[in-house]
């Protein structure tokens, strides 16, 4: 090549002008040529380490409303951490929540909105970008502005699967039926393998609540999978069970991690709870239908009071039955980053997130790694929301547990040793038992090398209303 140009350059006369523009075309078009060849070559590799990665991932895949930062663990989780989980996403669009609660969650996908935010006005998103910006807005709780995103996007790259698949959510969350249909629909159509049966029922969803809308059909339990939910409380025949899917608890899960605010789908996975058995579960979610999303339909207050009287029968497990077997723990394999967390407070105790002891993990030797952030909190005052579990019978207890979340039943909602916290109030102090959020404000310290005790230990210990 370099003996060519040489050749050329020397070269006088009209016929070697000719000649050298001919060249010059020549060599341009090669060089372009090999540019985009070696361009598909990068991008080709790019996407065999992106495949060897999602299998070194165990499978991982992107959930919610298909944002890329997501990752969901195989679904039916465990219902504890399936319900943990689904009161995260749910609390993400709150900006102060009445529990007064820390949520780091939330902050992440603010922090992810002005990422997003800023990068638009330096340059046009991509098509995956816009749709994880929209996916974000609607996370947290901002129809319109996802709309905003999620419409022009979707225009302008039609064959996109997720900015079809949120811009339908968007237009659920907006009330607009017709809307949200035609955009699922496109969905469907451009779901991969993995996604496509949750997408349909996605659909199916929406269309039932169209009808409700229109008066054509009553409102009460989604008809999703074609059978009656009336009948007694506990778990179904053989025979009445085989008439649901055998994905129906995952396809639901799916469903409410994706639309945490829908109260009526929780009231779904109380009945697909009962049937596989899981009365006390069936009747916690029940009450959390009424208490927290305040439905008040005569006929889930009635199937309320039949589940939670027969969970009171099985309270002591002398008759507890349970098809339910879960593939996960729980739904959400987000990784905790401390780096959202405020630096420890010298004229004060220190909010503690749950979330931040969850990543406390063992090693092979049952050694304890805490995170770091948890060390440097050691020996320190924190203070935690959560829910107390007393440890005897006393009417006045001095020790308890504190949960994140309030347990139905031990037999089937253990909690992880780092989802327990021990607390010992001040000297002299007592408290009467109670099932409401409270406020603890005491002393950490953490559990080194003693398998005996708890992980975690609040000393001193001080209970107050949240704030």
């Amino acid at each position: 090549m370099r003996k060519f140009l040489c050749c050329l350059l020397s070269e006088t006369g009209e016929a070697s002008h000719l000649r050298r523009q001919r060249a010059f075309l020549f060599l341009f078009a090669f060089i372009s040529v090999a540019y985009r060849l070696a361009y598909r070559l990068f991008a080709l590799c790019g996407v065999v380490v992106g495949l060897l990665l999602g299998l070194a991932d165990g499978g991982a895949v992107q959930a919610g409303v298909h944002y890329s930062a997501e990752k969901y663990a195989p679904l039916p989780s465990r219902w504890r951490g399936f319900l943990l989980d689904h009161r995260a996403l749910r609390t993400i669009a709150v900006e102060r929540p009445a529990d007064g609660g820390f949520s780091p969650l939330r902050q992440e996908y603010v922090t992810a909105a002005v990422h997003y935010q800023r990068l638009a006005r330096q340059r046009p998103l991509t098509a995956h970008e816009s749709a994880d910006y929209g996916a974000v807005l609607i996370r947290l709780g901002r129809w319109n502005e996802a709309l905003a995103v999620l419409a022009p996007a979707a225009r302008r790259w039609p064959d996109h699967f997720a900015l079809h698949a949120n811009l339908g959510t968007a237009w659920q969350l907006q009330g607009e039926w017709d809307r949200a249909v035609e955009a699922l629909q496109e969905a469907v159509r451009l779901a991969p393998p993995a996604w496509k049966r949750y997408e349909e029922y996605h659909l199916k969803l929406v269309r039932l609540r169209r009808a409700e809308k229109r008066g054509t059909t009553a409102r009460g339990v989604d008809d999703l999978f074609g059978v009656s939910w009336d009948g007694p409380a506990g778990p179904w025949p053989e025979q009445r069970r085989q008439a649901l899917p055998p994905d129906a608890v995952a396809i639901a899960q799916q469903l409410a991690l994706w639309l945490p605010q829908d109260g009526r789908l929780l009231w779904l996975l109380a009945e697909l709870a009962n049937a596989d058995g899981e009365v006390i579960v069936a009747a916690a979610m029940l009450d959390g239908c009424v208490t927290e999303f305040g439905l008040n339909s005569p006929a889930l207050r009635a199937r309320r009071l039949l589940f939670r009287a027969e969970a009171e029968k099985l309270r002591q497990h002398a008759k507890h039955q349970s098809r339910f077997r879960p593939r996960s723990s729980r739904p959400l394999l987000q990784t905790f980053d401390e780096q959202l967390l405020p630096p420890p407070r010298s004229d004060g105790p220190t909010p503690l997130p749950w979330p931040l002891l969850a990543a406390t993990s063992f090693g092979d030797r049952g050694t304890i790694h805490f995170p770091d952030y948890l060390r440097r909190l050691d020996g320190r005052l924190v203070s935690l929301n959560g829910f107390m579990h007393p440890l005897g019978d006393q009417p006045q207890p001095q020790e308890f547990l504190l949960l994140e979340y309030p347990v139905g039943c031990w037999f089937c909602e253990t909690p992880e040793p780092n989802g327990l916290v021990y607390v010992r109030l001040a000297d002299g102090r007592q408290i009467d038992k109670r099932r409401d959020l409270i406020l603890v404000t005491g002393r950490l310290r953490l559990n080194h090398d003693n398998p005996e005790a708890f992980l975690f230990t609040l000393e001193e210990a001080v209970v107050a209303q949240p704030q």
